[in-house]
């Protein structure tokens, strides 16, 4: 493995001292023959990201034509040709095209490299990334990515340059007093540092996931063994933080999982109690209905006991039953009625027990499920207290489980009637 590589760089419609403009540039990524005599072999760019060359191009061509720059006395006028108006940056991966065509084992740590690289980039420029092509007629394995700030009016490609914003940022907000040998020190300083900070984001975000080293061997002059071993060290740290992504993603997912199983139950367990209270109300209302009916069945005996025996046959001369015949007429058929009305009270009372079961068995479905959820709760607390050193400290916390809140009084009996 070697070290990362990641340069920017901003062009103008008009020419710079080394000839390149933006239509330079364009040419040579769509590989035209007149801007890229230095590849041997031109061959047609591969689009990773975004739209082609052309469409790019077109992009930028419209909005520069359109771009407006307010001047003083509050005038507004069309940016000039030699405004920078096009952003680019280059990153290169340390494999040639001849190892990554000849070893699958490179080809894949390459696109995993050129996956990141793209992901970083759209964070640094959001939606004026128009598009990014990978070069294979190079030695080296690289990809261009082509900014075009439409997002902004004037179209100024500067402000994506972090070295020029941050110097500008100083020279603008000078001390009072300071001479401009100072003021100018002070803003290559701020310069440095901001081109640095650039390159740790990609370090961070890029290199040290794909074992890149953060600077070359050159720079700061390391002999052989001292860059072998800073190799080492990136390939070390590389699949540190790969096994370390793997267990909070493992950790995240078991979590996940807990949470959604935990729901389940709770869900569940809010259903089974919705189920016993409507079936204790049901039980309730059948343990009246029985209720009622007995108390009804009874009254109708005792209505028919009036007329049975001498007592009955009194009522009945009292009340106007004058023939024997017709009196006992009347006893046989109450008879009858009597014993239907004694059926109906029984079969009450059977109703009445029935329903007293059925409000028992509620109230018992629904105290398992309360447990349920309970011990739901504690295996939430516990898997919480197992995963927190792998958990994302930014996640939220388990939610907490609902209280189920059903206390039946089984020890109380209510009194059946007689």
């Amino acid at each position: 493995m070697g070290y990362q590589f990641v340069h920017l760089e901003s062009y103008a419609r008009k020419a710079d001292a080394k000839g390149r403009s933006t239509d330079f540039i364009f040419a040579e990524a769509s590989r035209k023959p007149e801007a890229c005599i230095h590849v041997e072999n031109p061959a047609p760019p591969v689009l990773v990201y975004g739209v082609g060359i052309e469409a790019a191009q077109e992009i930028h061509d419209t909005a520069a034509a359109a771009a407006t720059i307010a001047v003083k006395g509050g005038h507004v006028r069309k940016v000039a040709r030699d405004k920078k108006t096009l952003h680019t940056v280059v990153a290169s991966y340390p494999a040639t095209m001849a190892e990554i065509r000849d070893d699958p084992v490179k080809r894949k740590e390459a696109e995993e490299w050129e996956r990141r690289t793209i992901n970083w980039l759209r964070s640094q420029y959001g939606d004026d990334l128009k598009s990014v092509v990978r070069h294979e007629d190079e030695e080296y394995f690289h990809i261009h990515a082509y900014v075009v700030p439409t997002s902004d009016p004037s179209l100024s490609a500067l402000k994506f340059h972090p070295g020029v914003t941050a110097k500008r940022a100083v020279m603008d907000s000078g001390k009072d007093g300071e001479d401009r040998k100072t003021l100018s020190k002070r803003a290559d300083g701020a310069y440095k540092q901001a081109m640095r900070a650039w390159q740790d984001s990609y370090h961070e975000a890029v290199a040290i996931p794909c074992g890149l080293t953060r600077l070359g061997p050159q720079r700061r002059r390391l002999t052989r063994d001292e860059w072998q071993r800073e190799k080492v060290q990136a390939k070390a740290l590389q699949t540190v933080v790969q096994r370390a992504r793997k267990v909070k993603a493992d950790g995240d997912n078991f979590v996940t999982r807990t949470k959604t199983d935990t729901a389940k139950i709770v869900a569940d367990a809010a259903r089974e109690q919705e189920a016993a209270r409507k079936a204790t109300a049901a039980a309730n209302s059948a343990r009246d209905r029985a209720q009622q009916e007995r108390a009804q069945a009874q009254a109708a005996i005792a209505d028919a006991s009036r007329y049975s025996g001498w007592a009955g046959r009194i009522r009945a001369i009292w009340d106007g039953f004058r023939k024997s015949k017709l009196v006992e007429q009347i006893r046989s058929d109450l008879s009858g009625e009597i014993d239907r009305w004694r059926d109906k009270t029984r079969d009450a009372e059977r109703r009445q027990l029935e329903a007293e079961r059925q409000r028992y068995e509620a109230e018992k479905k629904a105290r398992e499920a309360q447990d349920a959820a309970f011990r739901a709760g504690i295996e939430r607390d516990r898997l919480r207290s197992m995963l927190m050193p792998a958990a994302d400290p930014a996640s939220a916390d388990l939610s907490p489980s609902p209280k189920l809140v059903l206390k039946p009084n089984f020890a109380k009996k209510e009194k059946r009637d007689d």
